[in-house]
């Protein structure tokens, strides 16, 4: 196409495709991510040694002192961050969750498993209903922890170029189901409530020493909040990023990318072979989940008696997502190569493996410059500090108290722009908004639901988050001018369009008087 005809179609797009093609052209115009990552770094030491002699009022939660901006230009702050370089990268959580998953899920799109059964499912889903099953499934990923990250995003981007439609809003919808509504349960509830509801209770106990907060306390809520951001996602899918990504050629690889050829009858018999493998697998497993005293259960003795041994965050269960994600696709897809004849021995097993593990060489580049900020940003108190000053100005401000909460919405919903881990954030702010709601009346289950809905409708804009780099990479399998900037401009819409409708949507669910969840209030003393 020709300069004015490229002029002419900038110029027949609608002001918000034009505004969002402004801030692709503008992100992608910022360093590498990994060179940003060591940007940020740089500043943070800088930042942090200016700030470091002065003297702050605010109290840290964690100590119950004055919060203190550590030095990190320090001779003993530069050889602890020397001493511990190794260890900080690889001991930096997404690193060994997004390697482990990807070698099973090597095995099975090497062998051909996943493609077989993407044909099979897209051959009886209707089109129109791809949008909301792939949101659907983002949020019932949560089950599994971090799973979804490495698992349903990829799978979104495959699904949606094999039925005919752009990968990167396959990518768009997928992210904003488990990253977006990283808060929203699909009737099961997900391993974040036990935390977050063992920290509200701790903040609570602040001011009411006897405050018990059920794990489940936002349960009827998170659960409502999974048709809220269905509906959202998969509006603003295929009525405003897909239609603006129609100009963005799909320039991959051609030889990985997806068919929708029909199954052949050998490969239907490998396919029900590895399924009826896969179903042999999960029967055993849920078998050793029953007996009592069963391995895969934490010590009771040792847990609050509101939490299931099982889903406790100590349990072998929760420690052994990963690998048992692994298993799950390591074993149909070897059962689907060998019954398919597209594994003939254990080296194209191997070679699978090898083949996934050589498209995560840029990712982990950036995974080591991202866990390194991430170690200075923590060690600094930086961000302690920012998250205390903020609380204090929305408490000085004193508004009415539905806008107090959507106060904390937006202030939890900046703060994650800054802290990637939602434990790190709720253990900073809820030690200072839970005492503090309750002393204007508003409970800690509530403070909690305002939270939730902050920090998740903002995960998806902050490149600081530990897997945005990841996005970036399955981004970039499709369209390989793909960077910061154009998942920024893709995900935008679904971050502001959630903070709003959730924020309302939690203000209307207290307008209504609808429970939030088990055993839990709006006001305090409920």
């Amino acid at each position: 196409m020709n300069q004015p005809a490229q002029e002419r179609a900038t110029a027949s797009r609608g002001p918000v495709s034009r505004a969002l093609d402004a801030i692709e052209r503008v992100g992608n115009r910022l360093p590498d991510p990994a060179i940003l990552f060591l940007i940020l770094m740089l500043a943070t030491w800088a930042i942090s040694a200016l700030l470091s002699g002065v003297s702050f009022s605010e109290i840290d939660p964690r100590s119950g002192d004055p919060v203190v901006i550590r030095n990190l230009l320090s001779g003993a702050s530069l050889t602890a961050f020397m001493a511990t370089m190794v260890s900080t990268f690889v001991n930096f959580a997404p690193l060994g969750v997004v390697l482990v998953a990807m070698l099973g899920l090597g095995v099975a799109e090497h062998t051909g498993f996943i493609n077989a059964v993407l044909r099979a499912i897209l051959g009886v889903t209707p089109k129109m209903l791809l949008t909301p099953a792939l949101i659907g499934v983002g949020i019932l990923s949560h089950v599994a922890v971090d799973a979804g990250y490495v698992l349903v995003i990829p799978l979104g981007a495959v699904i949606f170029y094999a039925a005919g439609r752009h990968p990167l809003a396959g990518i768009a919808a997928a992210f904003a189901g488990v990253s977006g509504g990283f808060s929203a349960t699909f009737f099961v509830p997900s391993s974040l409530d036990p935390m977050l509801a063992g920290l509200t209770q701790e903040a609570a106990r602040i001011i009411a020493p006897e405050a018990l907060v059920n794990p489940m306390n936002n349960y009827f809520f998170t659960t409502a909040s999974t048709f809220l951001v269905v509906l959202v996602g998969w509006f603003l899918t295929d009525r405003v990023i897909e239609p603006r990504l129609q100009a963005t050629v799909v320039d991959g690889d051609s030889g990985d990318m997806p068919t929708m050829d029909p199954l052949t009858p050998v490969e239907k018999r490998a396919l029900w072979s590895a399924l009826a493998a896969m179903g042999v697998a999960v029967v055993l497993f849920v078998l050793s989940l029953l007996p009592a005293g069963t391995p895969w259960a934490a010590d009771p003795a040792t847990l609050p008696a509101s939490t299931h041994p099982l889903l406790a965050f100590s349990a072998p269960l929760m420690q052994s997502i990963v690998a048992l994600i692994f298993l799950f696709f390591l074993i149909p897809g070897v059962v689907y190569g060998y019954v398919s004849g597209t594994v003939g021995s254990h080296r194209d097993i191997v070679q699978g493996m090898s083949k996934s593990m050589s498209g995560m060489g840029y990712y982990i580049v950036m995974a080591f410059f991202a866990a390194q900020f991430i170690y200075a940003f923590s060690q600094s108190n930086l961000g302690v500090l920012l998250a205390i000053k903020g609380a204090n100005a929305l408490q000085s401000m004193g508004l009415h108290m539905s806008l107090m909460v959507i106060g904390i919405v937006l202030l939890s919903g900046t703060v994650n722009l800054l802290i990637g881990s939602a434990s790190a954030k709720w253990a900073l702010i809820g030690a200072i908004m839970v005492p503090m709601m309750m002393q204007l009346g508003i409970s800690p289950d509530l403070t909690q639901a305002a939270y939730r809905v902050g920090d998740s409708s903002t995960n998806i804009i902050t490149p600081l988050m530990p897997y945005f780099p990841l996005i970036v990479v399955f981004c970039q399998k499709y369209v390989k001018s793909a960077g910061v900037g154009t998942l920024l401009a893709l995900m935008l819409p679904f971050s502001v369009t959630l903070l709003v409708t959730w924020s309302l949507f939690l203000v209307g669910f207290w307008a209504l008087g609808l429970p939030l969840g088990v055993g839990s209030s709006y006001g305090y003393p409920g």
